[in-house]
């Protein structure tokens, strides 16, 4: 062979090697976000304790929440009698943000998103995955069209929950954990176990009237704590004392919007895991800047949702992390989602 051919085997076999480098590299990088975070707090009723995440907007760009946007009549989700899958379609000029754990009710059954999801403008109809919610129906219900969805207001509690979504990915996983956040609900809500346990529909438990009354304690004092603070982009929670999520977004507008449907959804998951025989221990700032830091150095998977939407996670032994990038902006992300799993 003769010397040239040898020279450009030997540079091609030594991108392809550097190209691995940078890769695994890539993947080996923690992610700076928390690094930049700022926290006050902590804001605490009941079981239940607050700390907000202060940090710098990293984008201008904005959304129409899944919630506005069916309110609005902007958006249409549409039943496609698949479990697992919906369809979504963007009838504005403007960017849709859908959640992983927003419940869309309606249809045959009640779904939850089971991934973040941007829908550009004017998109047409999209496949948008999802999971079942209430495995006891697969009818139209009352006065409720069975060909589409009506409204996000409510999303999944409950870690384990999110964490059969978001990570096993498991349909019977999910129903597994609807039937057991009810029949926590069912024991600590007085006088709601009848109305609870007569339903498989996650939905309608987080809306039942006893329900709402016990967990309107947590949102009545925990809703105004933005009040005044002008950089705000997230929160962490912890429930009895032990710390459990948090969400973080790239501009406070976005969180602020997102604000009163996250702070429902932690109080009614502080309803479910109260236990008024323990004593929950006081959680302090370190504990809470170490669960973000430490999420942030496990080795990142990323795959792509859409052309649009790239979803990187880390994972270790305690934690994970799902972080959600806009290619259209750069990979620069728009959500990060924090959870602690033991």
């Amino acid at each position: 062979m003769k010397p040239k051919h040898l020279t450009t085997i030997t540079f091609f076999c030594l991108l392809i090697v550097s190209v691995g480098i940078f890769i695994n590299a890539v993947a080996q990088t923690p992610s700076t976000g928390s690094s930049s975070y700022r926290l006050s707090g902590p804001y605490t009723h009941g079981n239940l304790t607050v700390f907000l995440v202060h940090g710098k907007d990293l984008t201008n760009k904005t959304f129409l929440t899944l919630q506005e946007a069916l309110a609005q009549k902007k958006v249409r989700v549409y039943e496609t009698k698949d479990v697992n899958e919906l369809a979504i379609r963007n009838l504005s000029n403007q960017d849709i943000y859908v959640q992983a754990g927003d419940i869309v009710r309606g249809g045959d059954q009640d779904r939850m998103i089971s991934v973040d999801f941007i829908v550009p403008p004017r998109s047409g109809r999209m496949p948008i995955a999802a999971f079942c919610v209430e495995s006891g129906r697969w009818s139209k219900r009352g006065n409720e069209e069975s060909a589409s969805f009506s409204s996000s207001e409510n999303m999944i509690a409950t870690k384990d929950l999110k964490l059969a979504a978001k990570r096993a990915q498991s349909q019977q996983a999910v129903w597994e954990n609807v039937k057991v956040a009810q029949e926590k609900l069912a024991v600590n809500v007085i006088d709601a176990a009848s109305a609870i346990n007569s339903t498989s529909s996650f939905e309608l438990s987080v809306e039942n009237s006893k329900v709402k009354e016990t967990t309107a304690t947590y949102i009545k004092a925990l809703s105004g704590i933005l009040q005044g603070k002008s950089d705000v982009i997230g929160y962490v929670f912890a429930i009895n004392g032990h710390v459990n999520s948090a969400d973080v977004y790239a501009s406070r507008a976005l969180f602020a919007k997102l604000w009163p449907k996250l702070l429902k959804a932690s109080a009614v998951e502080a309803v479910a895991e109260s236990n008024k025989d323990a004593e929950a221990k006081p959680v302090v700032s370190e504990v809470v800047h170490t669960f973000l830091t430490d999420s942030d150095k496990a080795r990142a998977e990323a795959r792509e949702v859409t052309r649009r939407v790239k979803l990187v996670t880390r994972e270790d032994e305690k934690n994970i992390l799902f972080e959600t990038q806009d290619r259209a902006a750069n990979d620069g992300w728009v959500h990060r989602n924090y959870i602690r799993k033991q």
